[in-house]
């Protein structure tokens, strides 16, 4: 079964044309080199390539297709509840004909909620959480990113949450979507974000004593330093480092 929008003929954007957004973005790093080894180490032939890191700004109305029901829909849900939709809603992206809602990590467990039960709404199934670490998002390090579907609208939507390295806490969502459960411990595992309110939170992956979260960008290389005839070549996190 396919996730992109238009698997069921419900056509986002009828023109074929995105949404209007913020074509600036939001500049988060400048990388350098292909690679982007930080310590002169490049070794690509690529070092002196410069690539601008910019999440996805907020798209302007109409939307197109069904993501402008949607919105309106959730928003118009959330009032009903005497939520503001801003004051939950972070902002609304439409790239590469997929709709993400940016939640304010509070009002999570009520937005998913709304999603799943509102008649018009119907994300039923939530598929996992996904999580993303961005060193340079100064303030919002940690992403963790929802995919929704509609088995009932055949529709498939995006919600994504963040929290800072210093306070790396996400509401827990199995009391909403009970497959989260394994999707949050895996997360939590690699990267480090608390579910707050979780079951049973552990490591599944790693060992219960082990230092650290192997999918963060800043995580060590690691590695064995390899002998032979006499010399040595050091491990890959003394060889260079990559940003």
């Amino acid at each position: 079964m396919t996730d992109h929008p238009n698997a069921h003929g419900d056509e986002p954007n009828g023109n074929a044309v995105p949404a209007p957004r913020d074509t600036g973005g939001e500049v988060i790093r400048v990388r350098r080199g292909m690679f982007g080894a930080n310590n002169g180490g490049d070794t690509s032939g690529y070092g002196g390539l410069v690539r601008t890191v910019t999440l996805p700004g907020a798209a302007s109305r109409p939307y197109g297709g069904w993501f402008d029901e949607v919105a309106d829909e959730l928003e118009g849900a959330l009032e009903e509840q005497d939520l503001l939709p801003s004051n939950a809603i972070e902002k609304t992206v439409v790239d590469r004909a997929e709709l993400t809602f940016h939640i304010a990590r509070e009002h999570l467990v009520q937005v998913a909620r709304t999603l799943r039960d509102d008649p018009a709404l119907r994300f039923e199934l939530c598929t996992g959480v996904s999580g993303v670490h961005f060193p340079g998002d100064k303030g919002r390090e940690l992403h963790a990113v929802y995919h929704l579907r509609s088995l009932t609208h055949g529709r498939v939507i995006r919600l994504e949450v963040s929290a800072p390295d210093s306070d790396p806490h996400i509401p827990s969502l199995v009391e909403v979507y009970p497959t989260n459960d394994w999707h949050e411990r895996e997360a939590y595992d690699f990267f480090g974000l608390v579910f707050d309110g979780h079951p049973a939170l552990t490591r599944i992956m790693m060992p219960d004593d082990w230092q650290g979260f192997p999918q963060r960008k800043d995580y060590p290389l690691g590695g064995i330093a390899v002998e032979y005839k006499g010399a040595q070549i050091p491990a890959p996190d003394q060889r260079r480092s990559y940003s």
